[in-house]
């Protein structure tokens, strides 16, 4: 049985294609918190649902997953009829996980420069640079997709050799800001409003955000990698967040 966290959610969630109850354990459904909107808490055991869900013969990739103190993020790629690329994020109390946080949306590309949501590097390296990289990119957050001054973009993303994955950009730091300086009626198309957690490890950072996209209130997750202090290759999702009204439990995206 893996020890480490980030181990354990890996044994989680690829359980949901086999239904095995063990990994199940890591969970303390007593004091579990789902930030899910669309999942009802409490209403099914995790044991009974992965079992009914591995009947389905779903399909689940864990393309990357990294720790940091109580909390372990993955970034990964599930087909339940559909293709999806999401990001789960735990967090642990005592040894198990309390509390689950993710975001989720189909996945499309390759983009214009032949890049999958999900290729690339796998592995964390420069752990000894993991807080200074976690400041890198929440003051790229702050001050660029919060604050909107995109005249400060070259501090933290080089002009070439940024990599990115989103399905609808290319390479480079120029496709990234015609991306940013897009505006319908007055308002910016991505629109970041609140940075709402920043989890990392060495070089790897997720920053979970809410905002709009096209004028729909949604919620963001950034996975970048950083090299030599800037910001150098990047994942993401955007999923939109549901009304209130519809929600299944009241915890909250966030």
């Amino acid at each position: 049985m893996p020890h480490a966290n980030k181990d354990r959610i890996r044994a989680l969630l690829k359980s949901i294609e086999t239904g095995d109850p063990e990994p199940i354990s890591v969970v303390n459904e007593a004091k579990y918190i789902q930030h899910n909107p669309q999942t009802h808490e409490g209403s099914e055991g995790l044991a009974a649902l992965f079992q009914r869900l591995s009947k389905t013969s779903p399909r689940v990739n864990i393309v990357r997953a990294f720790e940091d103190g109580d909390f372990v993020f993955a970034h990964t790629e599930y087909d339940f009829a559909t293709r999806r690329i999401g990001f789960e994020l735990f967090r642990f109390e005592d040894g198990q996980t309390v509390e689950h946080w993710d975001n989720i949306q189909p996945r499309l590309g390759p983009n214009p420069s032949g890049r999958s949501m999900v290729d690339g590097p796998t592995e964390a390296s420069d752990h000894a640079l993991t807080e200074a990289n976690r400041s890198l990119a929440r003051n790229f957050l702050e001050t660029v997709l919060i604050g909107g001054v995109l005249n400060r973009i070259a501090e933290f993303i080089p002009e070439q050799g940024y990599v990115e994955h989103n399905p609808h950009l290319t390479d480079g730091r120029a496709s990234l800001m015609s991306a940013l300086e897009e505006a319908e009626d007055g308002q910016r198309v991505i629109d970041y409003h609140h940075l709402r957690r920043v989890v990392a490890e060495g070089n790897f950072v997720l920053c979970v955000s809410e905002g709009e996209h096209t004028g729909q209130h949604c919620a963001f997750f950034d996975l970048f990698r950083i090299e030599n202090g800037q910001l150098v290759e990047h994942w993401d999702t955007t999923e939109k967040i549901a009304p209130r009204s519809e929600w299944k439990n009241n915890n909250g995206k966030f």
